[in-house]
Formats: structure tokens, sequence, C-alpha cells
């Protein structure tokens, strides 16, 4: 930095208006550059040193001498419409405008923000004269940062004669103010060039650029020349100190410069302590609220308001109700902010009641009012209410914000409201709030969740800035709507753009769970390591989750190891053991889990249970049920009593299934009758299976399962009619059933089968390796197991619910990994009994371990037998 004079000289520094060094204005925000009027001059200027502050006796008459002291007078008495007609007019009249006359009519456009007539104003000056002086071209500088038209202050700028401090602050202030830090810190660096000496004025806007980028470097630079030029003892200069560093991030230097001074003012501790809460230090912004208080100043409306949001952060509610009581005794406690604050505090701590009650006192409610409160429902699980007060928001007449409508559309996502979601988006669209990522990534997640991927896929493409919440939620939106592999890909193409955060790693590992991609979920394990992540929110339980779900069980047991203290480790460890039908170890990791003092939740007993089922340990998932609420004190609830009814179908005691059915406390769901008509189905009760089947269409209409297992039901027992009719309602109703699709990986690519699918590149081959296979198994006298060949109707129901594409896999499989290697498959339906058969097959001929995990189970063929016991698997007539 060149040496600054100490004077404070005005300079003549020609500006060319289209200067390189501030071309990227026209990319980074729309400016609408004013024309230059190509017009005769009508107007001849000359100084004038009369008073623009006239006495504000009234005059409207039109004036035959001066029209000057006319115009001034008119401004004076704030009448600028009359003063433009009057200004329009004078090229008739041939008079003569003086300069203070613009003055006067630029500072009048200023206070009344009118814009139309500012420009009216300017055009009239173009047509004037070349050059600007000092205190017209101040005038006119401040007008146009004040309308928020930089690119008519630049030009004003450029065509000022001399400039003096005044003139570099108010533009550096006006491109700080409308978000261009970079032009803003460019503009200082060439003042100073300029050799015009900074003023007090000038350093807390340039400190709240650095503070806005943030840039602690030059923050630190602005610093020194504070020292420079001797400002380090001005209150103000200092406060801009202290909110950069903290903006920045510095906590520790913002302390010093704060006990460094000698006299504080209220904006010298709000500085402070709001700086330490934006930084996460809590506890010491509390401290130096106390001291705030011994020191005698009591604290203003700004104080409180971030006291009230640090208690929100916490979640700590008695030092939350204790400022509330504190600032109720204080005069600006009326302030609708304060009531905004209270409100969102108390909803981050679960009391909405108290929320509901502070909101309803507010007489005039703002549209921050009406969002905290409609945010503070759905955030503690209140969906309805948060719709029925945006409802009432409209009715009186409050336009949401971008936070509202993000906030509406949430609850209409946990309540599956696609209707009303896709009104949201239009009214999103027509006042401009669609632009803002928060709307955008709330619209993904509620098309995602309607089962409306495409139009979500749709949303994202038309983000420009894509944050990280943005890829997240489409990730998670393709893997709950079964596009795993989608997910993966997006993935992949995230990572070139920015990092992803614990949770788009959770929901990346889910979707590699759900297609058995283990060398993908192995990079994601390494890059939490490398990156320090192992710790991270839900990430622990995601990686168990993931080797668990993929059959890898020794790494699962490595992780497991070291976080025994979490419930939600054990649970999923116990879903591992439920979903290969191994109860014995299940119930020993139970005993395991008691003994480590770790207090089971209801999921715990939902696997417990489900373990029990596919085991056939009645009597221990009975006990287990009897000793959830005597002895754990967890009250079963209708997940609990499905498993039961599990437990008892699969073990052939139907009767005593519906007999506990009707003695429940509580009111059947669908999911109890599916588990007992799929025991019927197993067992061949026919006429209790007709009960279950009408119990399960009167609670759930939409459930696709639900239709596959009736019928499943009835063409077991060859009532074709009623599949017919199913097929039906299905149709009508607009429900589908995936097409079968199963994948592998091999070499770290995954693979998809559909199908009937012929469009891999290794078709052929893969279609010949399976003929292959029924030839051998028609020439071993296997004709049981080919009765799909020869019977339309079990081909066609296998079809349907099994699809066959796991042998697709398994061929693909089988060519391209050495012999003996073991083969991964996952598919997204129930394997058939058909293919059950011909793997056992396959693995008996080619002597590989053949592991399929389909919709609900894993099956581990070795040898020619499977682990499942030929009883997991889609059974045919």
């Amino acid at each position: 930095m060149a040496a600054v004079s100490a004077k404070t000289p005005t300079t003549s520094l020609p500006l060319d208006p289209q200067n390189p060094q501030f071309s990227k204005l026209n990319s980074s925000k729309s400016l609408n550059f004013s024309h230059i009027f190509q017009k005769s001059h009508l107007f001849s200027v000359k100084k004038t040193h009369q008073n623009p502050l006239l006495s504000s006796s009234s005059s409207t008459s039109t004036p035959t001498t001066d029209p000057n002291s006319h115009l001034i007078q008119l401004c004076s008495n704030n009448q600028l419409e009359q003063a433009i007609v009057f200004l329009k007019s004078i090229k008739e009249l041939h008079g003569t405008i003086g300069e203070e006359t613009f003055v006067a009519l630029a500072r009048i456009c200023e206070f009344k923000r009118a814009t139309n007539e500012g420009c009216e104003v300017f055009s009239c000056i173009l047509n004037c004269m070349t050059q600007l002086s000092l205190r017209l071209g101040n005038a006119l500088l401040s007008m146009f940062v004040r309308l928020g038209n930089l690119s008519d202050a630049w030009y004003v700028f450029g065509k000022m004669e001399e400039r003096d401090v005044f003139s570099w602050n108010v533009l550096i202030g006006g491109y700080a103010k409308n978000g261009y830090f970079d032009e803003a810190l460019d503009l200082y660096q060439r003042m100073l060039w300029a050799g015009i000496r900074p003023d007090v004025y000038t350093f807390p806007c340039v400190l709240r650029t650095c503070g806005g980028l943030p840039d602690w470097r030059m923050g630190r630079e602005i610093h020194a020349h504070v020292i420079r030029f001797s400002y380090e003892s001005e209150i103000d200069v200092v406060n801009a100190l202290i909110t950069m560093y903290v903006k920045c991030g510095d906590v520790g230097n913002a302390r010093v410069l704060f006990d460094g001074m000698s006299k504080r003012d209220r904006i010298s501790w709000n500085a402070m302590i709001s700086g330490y809460f934006e930084n996460g230090e809590f506890l010491e912004g509390l401290m130096l609220f106390s001291s705030m208080r011994e020191f005698g100043l009591f604290p203003d409306l700004m104080t409180m308001t971030s006291m009230i949001s640090a208690c929100e952060a916490l979640g700590d509610a008695i030092l939350g109700r204790a400022l509330h009581g504190y600032v109720s005794r204080m005069d600006f406690y009326s302030d609708v902010s304060v009531h905004n604050s209270l409100i969102q505090l108390y909803s981050a701590i679960g009391n909405w009641e108290e929320a509901e009650k502070i909101f309803d006192r507010i007489q005039w409610k703002d549209v921050v009012s009406w969002t905290a409160m409609i945010s503070g429902y759905e955030s503690n699980g209140y969906p309805e209410k948060a719709i029925k007060t945006y409802k009432m928001m409209v009715l009186e007449g409050v336009m949401p914000d971008e936070i509202t409508i993000a906030s509406v559309l949430s609850a209409c996502t946990s309540l599956g409201l696609l209707e009303m979601g896709v009104k949201l988006q239009q009214l999103a669209e027509r006042r401009g709030l669609i632009a803002y990522v928060i709307v955008s990534n709330t619209l993904i997640d509620l098309y995602s969740k309607c089962n409306c991927i495409d139009k979500a896929l749709e949303i994202f493409r038309r983000i420009p800035d894509k944050n990280v919440i943005s890829w997240t939620s489409i990730i998670l939106g393709l893997r709950i709507n079964n596009r795993s592999l989608e997910a993966l890909i997006f993935f992949r193409e995230m990572t070139r753009h920015q990092d992803p955060n614990s949770v788009t790693l959770a929901s990346v590992l889910s979707a590699c769970s759900r297609i058995s991609a283990l060398m993908c979920g192995k990079e994601i394990h390494a890059y939490v390591l490398r990156n320090g992540m192992e710790f991270h929110g839900f990430l622990p339980n995601a990686l168990l989750d993931f080797y668990v779900r993929c059959g890898r069980m020794t790494p699962a047991l490595n992780l497991f190891n070291m976080q025994k203290e979490d419930v939600t480790a054990w649970n999923i460890l116990l879903t591992g053991y439920a979903q290969r039908g191994q109860g014995a170890l299940a119930m020993e990791l139970f005993d395991g889990m008691i003994t480590s003092s770790v207090k089971p939740d209801e999921i715990t007993f939902i696997s417990l249970l489900r373990a029990c089922s596919r085991s056939g340990l009645v009597a221990e998932g009975l006990d287990y049920l009897n000793s959830m609420e005597s002895k754990y004190f967890i009250v079963p609830n209708l997940k609990h009593y499905a498993c039961v009814v599990d437990l008892l179908g699969r073990a052939g005691l139907v009767d005593d299934a519906y007999d506990f059915i009707v003695s429940l406390p509580v009111k059947p769901d669908s999911a109890i009758w599916g588990a007992l008509l799929n025991a019927c189905r197993i067992h061949r009760q026919v006429e209790l299976g007709d009960l279950a089947a009408k119990h399960i269409l009167e609670t759930d209409e939409r459930g696709v399962g639900y239709y596959v297992l009736l019928c499943n039901f009835y063409s077991d027992n060859g009532r074709w009619d009623e599949v017919v009719r199913l097929r039906k309602i299905m149709i009508e109703k607009g429900l589908t059933i995936d097409p079968g699709c199963s994948w592998i990986e091999v070499k770290g690519n995954v693979h998809a089968f559909l199908s009937g699918d012929n469009l891999h590149p290794q078709s052929k081959e893969i279609n010949a390796v399976v003929e292959g296979f029924y030839e051998k198994m028609k020439a071993a006298h296997r004709s049981e197991s080919e009765r799909y060949r020869v019977n339309e109707v079990e081909d066609s129901k296998a079809e349907i619910f099994c699809g066959h594409s796991e042998r697709l896999a398994i061929a693909f499989g089988l060519i391209n990994t050495a012999p003996g290697t073991p083969i991964w498959v996952t598919k997204n339906l129930y394997m058939c009994k058909s293919c059950h058969d011909t793997i056992k097959f396959i693995s008996e001929v080619v002597r590989r371990e053949i592991s399929i995990r389909d919709t609900e189970h894993f099956h581990n063929f070795k040898d020619g037998r499977c682990t499942c016991g030929d009883e997991n698997y889609l059974r045919e007539t």
C-alpha cells in the first residue's frame, strides 16, 4: 500500500464509468445503467447561494420571475409532484435553474424514495452540464445510493469535477449495502491511492464489508489503517472492528479490543455478546451479559433478542423462562421482535403451548410472527396446526416470505398434501420466492416424499446455486423412490462441486445398502475416516446399518464394539439378526444389552419379536411381550402387536393369532390384519383369511404391499376371479408394482438387471448361461422346480411378484468373477420358489456361495442349501 497523505484534498480523478475493474457488476447482479440523454440544452445552470431550507409557508401559485425560489419552496413544503410538474414546464418559460435548486430536488427525491422523480431530475441535469460540482454530485450520489441505483451512482461519480471523503464514503457504503463487497473494498483501495484520508465514517462501512465476505486478512489490514490514521479510540470504529472480527470467527481479537476500550456503549456490549453466540461460545456470551448488568448498563432490544436466540440454540428452558420474566418488565417488551424471539424460543424447547399464548397476545402480527408460529407447529410435530395457521395468515392479508413458504411446504410434506404443495409452488413462482434455495429444497423434499421424483428432479435442475442441502435432498429423494443407482450417480456429481456433510453421507450409505454397493460404501467409510467424521451425528450408525444390510457382519461387529453405549447400534444389530432368522443370536445380543446397562426402547422389542417370529421361538417371543411393560416400562404399540400376530401365525397358531387380535386394547391396523392374512396364506385358512382381507381393504386402500399379499392369498387358493378384481382396483387407483430388479456389484461397479432385460452389453452371454442351467436341471430330473415353465398361471404370478431378475444378476456374476468368488445380489421384490430352487441348484453345480437379499429376507445358498430352511420365499400353489 502506498503512503497516504495526511491531508484531505479534494481531487479531480477522471473515472471511466465502464472501468473494467468494475465490469463484473454486470454479471454478479442485474444493474440498470442509465442512458445518456442526447437532447439540446434547454437549461442554463447558475450557482445560487440561497438557503434551501426556507420557511414552511405554502405557495402553489405559478411565479413569473424566479423559478428557483418557487421550486425550493415546493421542496421545502414536501410537494415533490408539483415541483416535478413545474420543472417540466420551465422550458416554456425559458427560465434558468440554479445548482441549489437541483440539490434541493435531489434531497427530497432521496427522502421520499422517489425513483421515477429522481430520474426526471437527473435527466434535466444531464441536459444542462457535462461535469458535476462537488455539492451537486454528492447530493445525486446520496440520492441514487438510497434508491439502490448503483449504476447511475457510479456514473455520477465519474462525472464529478472533484470528490471529497463524503463522495467516496457514500459510494463505498452503497456497494457494500447491496452486497457488492469486493467492489466496495476496491473502491476503498482506490480512495487511498487518490490521496483521500478516511474519516470516522469510512472505517465502519469498510469493516462491515470485511465481515460480510468474510475476509479476515483484509480486515486485519484495515485495522492497521485505523491505527495509522489514529482512529483506534473512536468508539464507532472500535465497535465496527469487534463486529468484523466476530463475523470472521476471530472472537479472541474481538475480546482483546473490547477489553481495551476506555469507554463502551450498548453497541459495544451487544457486538461482543452476539459475537460469542454466533460463534457457538454461549457460556462466554452469558457471562458477558452478567458483566454488562454489573456495570450498571441496562440491556436494550438487541441485547435481549440476542439472549433469547442464544437460549433457543442452547435449548435451555429454565434460562429461557427467566429471560422471559426479565424482559417482560422492560419498556420494549411490547415490541413485536421480542415476542417473535420468544415464540421461536418456546418452539425450540418444545413448549408450543406457551409459544401459542405469546402469539395470541401480539396485537399487530408481522410476517415473522406468523412464520415463527407456523415453523414452531411444524417442528413440534403438529403439521395440521401449521397449515391452519397459514390459512389464517392468508385471511389476515399478510403475504408470506420465503421462510413461511418453506415451513408450510414442510408441513405439507408431513401430511402428504401434494395438491396444496403445488399451489404453494405456484405462489412462490408468482412472487419470485422460488429463487430462494430454501424454497426449492423443501419442494424437492415434498415431491420426493409424495412419489413425484421426476418433479423433484425438475426443481433441482432449475436451482442455479445448489447448496449441500439441495444435493442431499435429491439424493435422499432418489433413494426413497427406489432409484438408488441414480442417487449414487448424483453423489459422484456432487463431489465435483462441493463437499458432502454427514447427512449427505448417511443418505448415500442408505442408497449403497439398498443395492449392496459394497465398494462404494467402503469408499464413503474411507472418506469419513480421512476427514475425521467417524463420530459425526448419524454416521456411525449409518455405517453400521450399511454393513449389516450388506451382510458383512465382521466389519459391522467391529463398528458395533466402538459404540456399545448407543441403543440405536444395538437395535441395528438386532434387526440384522432378525432379517437372517437368527433368533438365538438376537436373544443372546439382547441379554448382552441388558448386562451392559443399555436401556431398550420400542424399536428394540420390534426387532427382538421379529427375530423370534422368524426362528419359531413362540414362547420366548411372548415372554418378551409380557416383560415390556412390567419390566422395562414400555407400552406395546400396534407394531409390537403385529409382530406377535406374525409370531403366532408363522408357527401355525392361526386361531390363537386371531384371538390375540380380538383381545387387543386398541383397534387393529392394516399391518396386524396383514400379518394374519399371511399366516392364513401359509396355512390355507381360507375363511379367516377372507376376514383379514376384508379388514385390510377397509383400513388401507393405497398399500401396494397388501394388494400383493391379497393376490398371493387368493391365487394360492385358486380364486383367480378375486385376483382379477384386485388387479382392476389397483389399476383404477393408479397403484403399480415395481418391475423386478436386481443389483450386483462387480469390480466396484454396480450393475442393474430388470425382468426380461436384454439391454445389457452381455445379454447374449447371460441368457446363454441361464439357459444352460435350465438344461442341466432338466437332465438332473429337477422337473418339479421347473413348473413355472409349463404352468402359465404360476408363471404369470411369479413374473408379477418376483420377476426372476436375480437369475440374470447371478449369471452376470458367474461370467465376470473368478471361480470360487462369493456372489452377492440384492433384489427389490420377494424371491419366488422357482428362483429359490434354481439358485440352490446353481450353488451346488458351481460350488460357490450365493447370497440374495430380497425385500425382507437374507438367503445364503451353499452346496444346494439355503439358510432360510426353504421357508422365506414367495410360495406357489
